[in-house]
C-alpha cells in the first residue's frame, strides 16, 4: 500500500539520496556529465535539512512510500518564483525512483501536492522541466500546457528548461476525480 504523506525533518536523507539518484538518471542522456558532477550527497542533506526545517515561499514537501515504509519519491514547491506568467504557485522539484516510475506513484504525489496547494490558497501551478526530457508527457497527460521556454545554466552548460502550466488548480484536481470513478 503506498502512502503519500507531508515530509519531515528526518526525512531529509532520504529526499537527498532519491534527488541525487533520480537526478542522474533522468539526466544522464541530457546534460552533460560535468555539469552533473558537482552534485553530492552532503549538499542536497543540508539542503533539504534546511527546506524542512524552514520552509520559505509557503514551500509545501511530500513524500510517497513504498509498501515497505521507505520513501521513493518526494514532490515540494511553493510560490511560483518568476511572478513573470500569471502563475501563482510552482512545483520545484518532483523525483521518484527508477524502479517506482510509471506505477502510479508521480500520480499519487502530484494528487496529493495538488490538493495541499489549492487548500493553502494557490489558484495555478507551473513547473519547469528540461525540455528535452522525456519526462515532460507526464505534465502533458495531466493537462498541462507549454509556457515558455527559457535557457538555464547547470554547471558549465546551458540547457532549455520548457514551463508547463496548469492555469485552475481545482480543473487538475477534477481530473484526478474523473480518473477515480
Amino acid at each position: 500500500m503506498t502512502y503519500v504523506r507531508v515530509a519531515r525533518f528526518e526525512d531529509a536523507k532520504d529526499i537527498a539520496n532519491i534527488h541525487i539518484q533520480s537526478w542522474k538518471s533522468t539526466y544522464k542522456d541530457l546534460i552533460d556529465e560535468r555539469d552533473m558532477s558537482n552534485i553530492t550527497l552532503e549538499n542536497r542533506v543540508v539542503l533539504w535539512e534546511t527546506i524542512l526545517r524552514t520552509p520559505v515561499n509557503g514551500q509545501i514537501a511530500y513524500v510517497i512510500e513504498n509498501d515497505q515504509e521507505e520513501v521513493v519519491g518526494f514532490v515540494s514547491g511553493g510560490k511560483e518564483r518568476t511572478k513573470n506568467y500569471g502563475y501563482d504557485g510552482e512545483i520545484y522539484a518532483i523525483y521518484l525512483l527508477d524502479d517506482y516510475q510509471r506505477k502510479g506513484y508521480g500520480t499519487k504525489m502530484i494528487e496529493a501536492f495538488v490538493a495541499a496547494m489549492k487548500e493553502a490558497g494557490y489558484q495555478s501551478l507551473l513547473v519547469w522541466v528540461l525540455t528535452r526530457n522525456p519526462s515532460s508527457n507526464f505534465y502533458r497527460i495531466l493537462g498541462a500546457q507549454p509556457v515558455e521556454a527559457e535557457e538555464v545554466t547547470i554547471g558549465q552548460g546551458t540547457y532549455e528548461e520548457t514551463a508547463y502550466g496548469w492555469e485552475h488548480i481545482d480543473l487538475l484536481l477534477q481530473r484526478f476525480s474523473l480518473k477515480k470513478e
